[in-house]
């Protein structure tokens, strides 16, 4: 800050003795006073403001969609005023402890006391139930089984049954059937075989079973020893069936070959 002094001759007259003095105290008191006043000034808030800085425009864009325009709403059917309910009658107060009835207190105790033995009886009863409709459940299935089981049985001994019949009947037409075929191949003539003499000094018994085929004339053909048979007794057994004759089998008028005929010879030292 920069004090003025102004000098005017006009304004003080002085004279050439005390112009100094003068001019001196009115520059000093001029000082004090502006010193007092920038003082007070600053005591009152004054401040030197900086200029303000004016921000730059911004240009902001928003982009908004609008939604398409909504049908017409339909008009809402009218609505019959209802009349208000009426206000709820004053709830009665409540009976003090001193005007309960005992014997009203003692028939409310007893009639809770029947509904929960009424409950309860209730409650028994299901159980009960349940528990009889589990048993009938368990003896039906138990019948059940019993008759499957009787049933299978059942079948069994049928099955078994018709298996004796069946095998009965094979053996009735297997036995007609030999029968038949004996009657048709019925040996003519058969000679024992002549029992070994290494065998008699050896005391050796014993069977031998040959097989053959009889051809049309009655005749044996291709004979064998089966196995089992002591090699003393082959040799007299092939001579003996060598020396059968038969009556031929007859099918239709016609003589035909039978297969598969077997003869055991028995050998005993008596």
């Amino acid at each position: 800050m920069t004090a003025m002094i102004i000098h005017s001759p006009t304004v003080l007259p002085m004279g050439p003795e005390a112009s100094g003095f003068w001019r001196n105290s009115l520059a000093a008191t001029l000082a004090l006073a502006l010193h007092a006043g920038v003082l007070a000034a600053l005591v009152l808030g004054w401040s030197v403001d900086k200029p303000q800085v004016e921000a730059p425009a911004v240009l902001t864009t928003q982009l908004v969609m609008l939604a398409p325009p909504a049908a017409p709403a339909e008009p809402l059917p009218a609505v019959a005023e209802v009349a208000p309910p009426p206000p709820p009658a004053p709830a009665a107060p409540p009976p003090s402890q001193a005007q309960v009835d005992p014997q009203v207190q003692a028939q409310k105790l007893e009639q809770a006391a029947l509904a929960r033995k009424r409950v309860d009886d209730k409650k028994r009863e299901q159980a009960q139930e349940q528990q009889r409709q589990q048993r009938e459940r368990l003896d039906a299935e138990q019948r059940q089984r019993d008759a499957e089981q009787r049933l299978a049985q059942e079948q069994a001994q049928a099955q078994r049954a018709e298996q004796s019949r069946l095998a009965a009947e094979r053996a009735r037409q297997q036995a007609a059937q030999a029968a038949a075929d004996s009657r048709q191949y019925q040996p003519l003539s058969k000679e024992a075989p002549d029992y070994p003499q290494r065998a008699l000094d050896k005391n050796l018994e014993g069977d031998c079973t040959v097989e053959y085929s009889v051809n049309p004339q009655g005749r044996v053909e291709n004979p064998k020893v089966i196995d089992g048979c002591h090699p003393l007794f082959m040799r007299p057994s092939l001579a003996a069936v060598a020396t059968f004759r038969y009556q031929p089998r007859l099918i239709d008028g016609r003589a035909v070959t039978v297969p598969a005929v077997r003869n055991t010879f028995h050998y005993r030292i008596h």
